[in-house]
C-alpha cells in the first residue's frame, strides 16, 4: 500500500519521485491539499500558463469520459517540456478513469488528484493506495508545531519579527484550514508593514478580533444543542465579518479536537486529562462549554458530525453562492443532534 505517513509528505511534495506519477491528495484539510497540489504542479511543469503543459480536468468530466486521462496523460508535447494533468474531484465516481491510467501510467506526465476527505475504502484512493505508480498523500489539520512553523515561515518571507507572546496568541486563533491560516497570517504581516516586530497589540488588532468571539459563540451554543441561540450567533459571526467557510473550519476542527478529548473519557482519562488533548488548549472562558459538549456527545456521534461538517466544507467550496444557507444549515443540524441522547 502506497500511502505516506504524515511526517513523510513534506518530503514527496518537496521533491515529487518520479516512480510514482500519479498523485492523490485528500484529507479533511481542504486548504492543505490544494496548496500541496499546487506545489506539485509547479514542480512538475516549466510555465503553468501554458494550456499545453497544464491541462485542468474536473472530476466529474472524467466519469462521463474516462478515456481522456490517459489520453491527455500520454499526448506528447508540441514543443517539448515537462507535462501535467491537475485533476479536482467532484461529486461524481471517476474511479474507471484513474484505474485506466493506472494500468497504463505516464513516463513523462504528473497527474495530481484533489480530492476531499476520502474514506479509506473509496475508490478512487483505493485504486491509488494499490498501485506502484501512485501515491496518497493525507492532509491532516495543523499540529501546534505546524502552525508554529507557519507563522514562523510567513514572517521570514515578510522579513518580520514576532514576539513569543504574539505567536503564541496568533497559533491560537488560526488552524483548521492552512489556506484561511496563512491568508490570516499574511494580512496580519500587511498590517505590521513599515515595522520590524510584530507584537501582541498587533495580533489582538487583526486576528483576534469580534469575529474570534463570534465564532466560539456560535460553535459552542451549536453542540450545546441550542438552535434559537446557534441561529443567533450564526448571523453575528457573518456581521462580524467572518466567513462562512471560516465557521466551517473552526467548527470542523473543534468537533475533531472533542471526538479525540471523548475517546479518551471513553478510556479512563478524567476530563481535565482528556481536554489537554486540545490544540490550542481551550481557554478558561470556555471550558464548561467545552465539558458540556463533552457530555452531550458521544464518540459515533461526534464522528458522523465530523463527516456532515468535512461534506458541508467541501459542498460550500464549490458552491460559493450557497455557503451560507448551507453552513446555518449544519450548524442547526449539529444544534439538533446535540440533544438527541442515541449512539
Amino acid at each position: 500500500m502506497v500511502a505516506l505517513k504524515a511526517n513523510e509528505v513534506d518530503s514527496f511534495v518537496a521533491r515529487p519521485s518520479s516512480e510514482r506519477p500519479i498523485v492523490l491528495l485528500c484529507g479533511p484539510d481542504a486548504g492543505l491539499v490544494h496548496e500541496r497540489a499546487a506545489k506539485i504542479i509547479k514542480a512538475s511543469v516549466d510555465d503553468l500558463n501554458d494550456p499545453f503543459a497544464l491541462v485542468r480536468i474536473e472530476g466529474d468530466a472524467l466519469s462521463s469520459d474516462p478515456s481522456r486521462l490517459v489520453e491527455e496523460a500520454h499526448t506528447v508535447p508540441l514543443f517539448g517540456g515537462r507535462r501535467a494533468v491537475w485533476i479536482k474531484a467532484g461529486g461524481r465516481n471517476f474511479a474507471a478513469a484513474v484505474e485506466a491510467v493506472v494500468a497504463s501510467p505516464p513516463t513523462d506526465c504528473r497527474i495530481v488528484i484533489e480530492a476531499g476527505d476520502l474514506k479509506r475504502n473509496a475508490p478512487v484512493r483505493s485504486i491509488c493506495e494499490k498501485a506502484k505508480c501512485a501515491v496518497v498523500l493525507p492532509c491532516y489539520a495543523d499540529t501546534e508545531r505546524d502552525l508554529v512553523r507557519l507563522v514562523d515561515d510567513e514572517m521570514r518571507e515578510a522579513k518580520l519579527s514576532i514576539t513569543p507572546d504574539a505567536r503564541a496568541a496568533l497559533v491560537s486563533l488560526i488552524g483548521g484550514d492552512r489556506q484561511a491560516s496563512r491568508s490570516e497570517i499574511r494580512k496580519l504581516a500587511l498590517y505590521a508593514h513599515g515595522k520590524d516586530r510584530i507584537v501582541l497589540a498587533d495580533v489582538l488588532a487583526v486576528v483576534a478580533d469580534a469575529s474570534a468571539l463570534a465564532l466560539d459563540a456560535v460553535i459552542d451554543s451549536a453542540f450545546a444543542g441550542r438552535a434559537a441561540e446557534t441561529e443567533s450567533q450564526f448571523f453575528k459571526a457573518l456581521s462580524a465579518g467572518t466567513s462562512a467557510g471560516s465557521i466551517l473550519s473552526w467548527a470542523l476542527r473543534y468537533v475533531t479536537q472533542l471526538h479525540k478529548a471523548r475517546v479518551a473519557l471513553d478510556s479512563g482519562d478524567d476530563t481535565y486529562t482528556a481536554m489537554r488533548s486540545f490544540i490550542p488548549p481551550v481557554h478558561f472562558r470556555r471550558t464548561a462549554a467545552v465539558e458540556a459538549a463533552l457530555n452531550l456527545w458521544t464518540a459515533p456521534r461526534l464522528q458522523r458530525a465530523m463527516e456532515q461538517l468535512a461534506e458541508t466544507t467541501l459542498n460550500a467550496r464549490r458552491t460559493a453562492a450557497l455557503a451560507e444557507s448551507l453552513t446555518q444549515r449544519a450548524l442547526l443540524s449539529l444544534a439538533v443532534s446535540a440533544r438527541q441522547r442515541t449512539r
